[in-house]
């Protein structure tokens, strides 16, 4: 086993198994994926892959796991136990996994040190809302008898996760599935397929101190093919997806064949619409960390603003001053919010959409291509682009980078219409000074979550989008619901 150190002085290592059924494991293949780190463009580790054999050794662990009713048994409030203690660990992890966080993403040290803690919040507001949660109640028919509505855990779950924010969203899956009672197999990145390998060590841990049964939980880092074999399996009873749309499609038309449950988190084109009474003071301050986050590597932020005709210069000198503000730099340096792109490939991705927005009619009035103090690294600087046709493509299609489209509406019913002019609905914002007119707005956008005067996100509220944004919730009490199955029970008539 090899090990490089990181620039940080954390060890990170190859990982040369699989991790099934809560144990590591020789793989049934012998291919390998590298991560690059995103700032030095060098090698940083290497991680084997699972194969389709792998994914059915581990669905096959989880079944036997999931009917043997060992851990689906488990008193709820001894599951959230569970799930404290894995916050736990991973919390004496967060050194480790924020320099993880840098090399799989590009986001600088210090918003990975905040990922990693709320991630491990994220953990912990699950268990809470497992203790609170109710999973049986008594209710009289309407013959006067009594039924029992009882909730039951869904059963094997397959978990598919993106690159972007593997933590956080094994957070928002594993961790209500585990507290439903469920068996998991988690699918992760091989973008990025250093983190979740932290996390199974954390799972081990447990699983070898016999606070998960055998079988409950494997972790596996694979491709398409791989990941289809996890989709298609027919002792898989719920798949839960994070990712684009497209692969969120595909996976719904699997999952169809044998009429499967899913859960889809999937692409967003958010808008934030700048009413003429905004307080600019509250755009700059809120707007451009709600777009770039995280080099725009997310489909929650804001990539669509828009700006009436008649503000619509003051907003735009504005918003230059406040996105030209934002310090980019080598990732491993604190005083830095972005970095560069996770890879290669994104950063080619995000630059030619700029080149085709361009090709449009747009123009750009702020950044547009690599910073000049950058020589390497996949960096894109932040970039405003102004003109933009609200169907253009670069104003329909998710970038997925520093990329945001300027876009200007005639009136307040135009502004709404050019919000809900996407085949996404994930998130948006408002921005008025008439904060009851902001909620009336807020009501006509046809979108997961809202924000007012903000960019707000609190991933232990629910979290979920309209239209090709996906299905279901994430978060709260909403995202626990999404692993239990509602089974109706008739008691007989009292004599």
């Amino acid at each position: 086993m090899s090990t490089t150190t990181a620039t940080a002085g954390v060890e990170i290592t190859d990982r040369e198994q699989v991790f099934i059924g809560g144990s590591w494991v020789e793989s049934a293949g012998n291919d390998w994926t590298d991560l690059i780190d995103s700032f030095t463009e060098q090698p940083a580790a290497r991680v084997r892959l699972a194969t389709p054999e792998d994914i059915n050794r581990a669905v096959a662990a989880a079944r036997a796991s999931f009917d043997a009713g060992v851990w689906a048994n488990t008193p709820i409030a001894e599951r959230a136990d569970v799930l404290d203690a894995i916050a736990d660990r991973l919390e004496q992890r967060i050194p480790e996994l924020t320099q993880i966080g840098v090399l799989e993403v590009g986001v600088p040290v210090s918003v990975s040190t905040q990922v990693q803690q709320m991630s491990v919040g994220l953990f912990r507001n699950v268990a809470q809302v497992a203790r609170e949660f109710v999973t049986s109640e008594d209710r009289t028919r309407t013959d006067g008898g009594v039924s029992r509505i009882v909730k039951e855990p869904v059963g094997v779950v397959g978990a598919i996760i993106p690159w972007n924010g593997p933590v956080g969203t094994m957070a928002f899956k594993v961790a209500p599935a585990l507290a439903a009672g469920c068996s998991v197999v988690l699918k992760t990145a091989p973008e990025a397929p250093l983190s979740p390998s932290v996390f199974a060590d954390v799972l081990g841990e447990l699983v070898a101190e016999g606070r998960i049964p055998e079988g409950v939980i494997s972790v596996l880092c694979a491709d398409r093919e791989a990941s289809e074999a996890l989709v298609t399996n027919p002792d898989v009873d719920h798949i839960t997806f994070t990712g684009s749309t497209a692969t969120g499609r595909h996976i719904m038309s699997l999952a169809a064949d044998r009429v499967a449950r899913v859960s889809l988190e999937l692409g967003g084109k958010s808008a934030a619409i700048i009413l003429d009474d905004a307080d600019l003071n509250h755009v700059a301050a809120s707007l451009p960390i709600g777009s770039c986050m995280q080099s725009g590597q997310g489909c929650v932020l804001l990539t669509r603003v828009l700006v009436s005709k008649a503000r619509h210069d003051e907003v735009v000198a504005a918003l230059v001053q406040a996105y030209g503000a934002l310090p980019m730099g080598d990732p491993n340096q604190p005083q830095f919010v972005l970095g560069p792109l996770a890879s290669k490939r994104q950063y080619d991705r995000v630059m030619g959409y700029i080149d085709i927005a361009k090709e449009d009619g747009a123009s750009v009035v702020l950044g547009g291509g690599r910073p000049e103090d950058q020589p390497t690294g996949f960096f894109v600087a932040p970039t405003l682009l102004d003109n933009v046709d609200p169907n253009a493509r670069v104003a329909q299609e998710e970038v997925f980078g520093p990329v945001v489209s300027i876009i200007t509406y005639e009136d307040e019913d135009d502004a709404v219409a050019i919000a809900n002019n996407s085949i996404y609905g994930l998130s948006g914002a408002v921005f008025t000074e008439d904060l009851e007119h902001g909620l009336e707005v807020a009501g006509r956008i046809r979108t997961g979550t809202v924000s007012v005067n903000s960019a707000t996100m609190d991933f232990t509220l629910p979290f979920g989008g309209y239209k090709q944004s996906g299905l279901g919730r994430e978060g709260g009490p909403e995202g626990l619901e999404e692993y239990f199955q509602t089974k109706t029970v008739h008691l007989p008539m009292a004599r």
